[in-house]
């Protein structure tokens, strides 16, 4: 199995320089675990490893967290530490007793802004990041650069990244973005997907929710899939799954916990008051959502009915991964009014707005930019804005509006 370099390396080592306790969150299966292990060998400081996936070292965890540190001294790599939140008080003594950067590497499988008891015991004392399944720049091997409409950078990377044809692209999308599938580890996608699934279900949702109907689940999770790049409605995913509304918001939060999906929410200032209130649902694999709504092969889920959503899916995620493993905040939106004018990405940088639109044309026309003026009644200025879409290379239909192919981002 060929070990995929990852662009939050660097960063984890260089923060180990300053910070007592490092969280790598995100979704199981996107190999947060193999590569704090391969750092771990790299650094070479003797830094041990305990999983709390082991039953005995979980409960010795929660019920004696004094004994599992004397025993698991620092430096070490806890591995799944949501499991354990007793933990986090005691590693919160050794670290205002002792200061000692890099002693404690741990990972989540929950996203650490939603995972319960934490932010109190925490605050302050542990530097947060998280991984995502593996972005195309990460498969590539091309640098980590935060998408921004840059012209210079971009003209300057333009030729360094090698151009996609449109079925070479939706392969990529429909393959997914797991390490264990890119790297050939598991060649059964099929059988990878309904395992992660499984696995989701019987460790994951019972954990946070308790006895869960795993058919319905099955059924809400897919639905959702159905809608990604679509408005959250809770009502249409209760009633595809057959439960109640309270229910679809409670399992909406779950899989945002577990990082496989995540919601973008809509700009809004004083001064537009006639926007949407509502978010987008977007998923982190776009792998997963054609396994879950059954396209049997890449070419079939280009031309079919979901192509478009599909696509705009890949291109949000992607943003969301390059600020992701920056180490940085994503600042993003999309901009929906009532009068039904909409603006797939708007990018906040530099007190500037961004507006991304995101398209399946190789050639698209100018008369898409033109949505983008409904922002300049705002009080941020509008930025560069540009068309992410299917194009062979990179382009412009004038300085304030350039044509951006996907596989750039």
């Amino acid at each position: 199995m060929e070990y995929i370099n990852r662009h939050l390396e660097n960063k984890i080592l260089n923060i180990s320089k300053s910070f007592s306790a490092i969280l790598l969150t995100g979704p199981r299966q996107s190999g947060k675990t193999t590569m704090l292990r391969r750092l771990a060998e790299k650094e070479n400081i003797g830094r041990s490893y305990v999983t709390l996936d082991d039953l005995a070292e979980r409960d010795m965890a929660k019920n004696d967290p004094n004994m599992f540190l004397q025993l698991h001294k620092p430096p070490v790599l806890i591995d799944e530490v949501q499991y354990a939140p007793e933990l986090f008080s005691y590693i919160k003594i050794h670290i205002d007793t002792y200061h000692n950067p890099g002693d404690f590497w741990m990972t989540g499988s929950q996203i650490f802004r939603l995972m319960r008891g934490v932010q109190e015991s925490m605050a302050g004392r542990v530097a947060l990041l998280h991984m995502s399944p593996l972005s195309q720049r990460e498969i590539l091997g091309a640098p980590c650069v935060p998408f921004d409409t840059d012209l210079d950078r971009l003209i300057a990377e333009k030729d360094q990244i090698p151009a996609v044809t449109a079925p070479d692209l939706f392969a990529r999308l429909w393959q997914g973005s797991m390490p264990g599938l890119v790297s050939g580890q598991y060649p059964d996608r099929s059988v990878f997907y309904s395992s992660y699934l499984s696995t989701c279900v019987e460790r994951d949702v019972r954990e946070l929710s308790g006895n869960v109907d795993a058919l319905k689940f099955n059924r809400f999770v897919t639905a959702a899939a159905a809608r990604c790049s679509q408005l959250l409605n809770y009502n249409a995913l209760a009633e595809d799954a057959d439960i109640d509304i309270q229910t679809s918001k409670a399992w909406i939060n779950i899989l945002e916990t577990l990082g496989i999906i995540f919601l973008l929410h809509p700009y809004s200032n004083n001064v537009l008051k006639r926007t949407i209130k509502t978010p987008k649902l977007y998923f982190y694999d776009t792998g997963l959502v054609c396994y879950l709504t059954r396209w049997s092969s890449p070419e079939v889920a280009e031309i079919g009915a979901m192509s478009g959503a599909l696509l705009e899916n890949y291109a949000v995620s992607e943003i969301m991964k390059s600020y992701q493993n920056a180490g940085r905040e994503p600042f993003i939106c999309f901009y929906r009014d009532r009068d039904a004018k909409e603006i797939d990405v708007i990018l906040e940088r530099d007190g500037q707005l961004h507006p991304l639109e995101i398209k399946k044309a190789s050639l698209p026309e100018k008369r898409i930019t033109r949505v983008f003026g409904v922002i300049d009644r705002g009080p941020l200025q509008r930025g560069t804005g540009a068309v992410l879409c299917m194009a062979d290379h990179f382009s412009a239909f004038d300085r304030d509006n350039l044509i951006i192919p996907i596989w750039m981002i």
